[in-house]
């Protein structure tokens, strides 16, 4: 799927991943933020966590994304909650961003680990920037049961890429982390996020029948929700996991 297509299929998300607003509000509060408290969000999306946040609790930020119009998204989410002079939104690789060692007290990636080549990778990103006693804050799928092989291809998964909700925590205690909280999808939340992005991409399609993304968006949308009935509904698991150094 490529950047164009999230951008057309996600157009009517504030969150761009399987949490409901509930969830990410008790995020915020497990996080224990203040107005002191400085975030660094690599693969921003719209910045709703960050906006939200900020008008929640007072924090400070910055986030980073590929995406020119999820940045505008998120640049008048902050000034519609009266939160753009504490934010800072960075158009680029949140891969490649480098940020002053110790910066911030928060550093996250929801839902976005290709960023680092893996969960494994996006830590080593991540780490650099966090404070001492900080909060890692990771996005990430894991499978509920071992999958038939038929659904690695059809949900376009590597099989070493995802593993059980065991084995992303062997990769978290691995890469020198202590996972001390966390907070999972439900079957509502993934169909909220998904079925609703089939109805926006079929809006989509119909008031622009002619544009040269269009075979191709008809074609993402009939095979992700194919693979997500047959698949990924029953397998699939996402959380949000809450790290601290070792």
């Amino acid at each position: 799927m490529s950047l164009r297509h999230h951008e057309i299929a996600e157009a009517d998300h504030r969150i761009l991943n399987p949490f409901t607003d509930a969830k990410l509000d008790l995020l915020g509060e497990l996080c224990r933020l203040g107005p002191a408290t400085r975030q660094l969000d690599l693969a921003c999306g719209k910045g709703e966590m960050l906006s939200r946040w900020s008008a929640a609790y007072g924090i400070t930020g910055t986030g980073v994304d590929l995406s020119e119009v999820f940045l505008a998204a998120a640049e008048s989410r902050a000034a519609e909650l009266g939160v753009a002079d504490r934010l800072t939104f960075v158009a680029g690789d949140a891969g490649a961003h480098r940020a002053e060692a110790g910066a911030f007290d928060v550093v996250s990636c929801i839902g976005a680990t290709w960023i680092g080549g893996g969960l494994a990778g996006t830590l080593d990103l991540m780490k650099p920037a966090l404070a001492p006693g900080g909060l890692l804050l990771v996005g990430e799928p894991y499978w509920i049961d071992e999958p038939p092989a038929a659904a690695y291809e059809a949900m376009g998964i590597d099989a070493d890429t995802t593993v059980s909700l065991s084995g992303t925590l062997d990769r978290f205690e691995e890469a020198g982390c202590e996972l001390i909280e966390m907070i999972h999808a439900d079957f509502d939340s993934w169909d909220r996020y998904y079925a609703s992005q089939w109805r926006t991409a079929d809006d989509w399609l119909r008031a622009n029948p002619g544009d040269p993304e269009a075979p191709a968006m008809r074609d993402f949308v009939r095979r992700q929700r194919r693979s997500y009935m047959d698949h990924g509904r029953r397998y699939l698991g996402w959380g949000v996991f809450m790290l601290r150094m070792v």
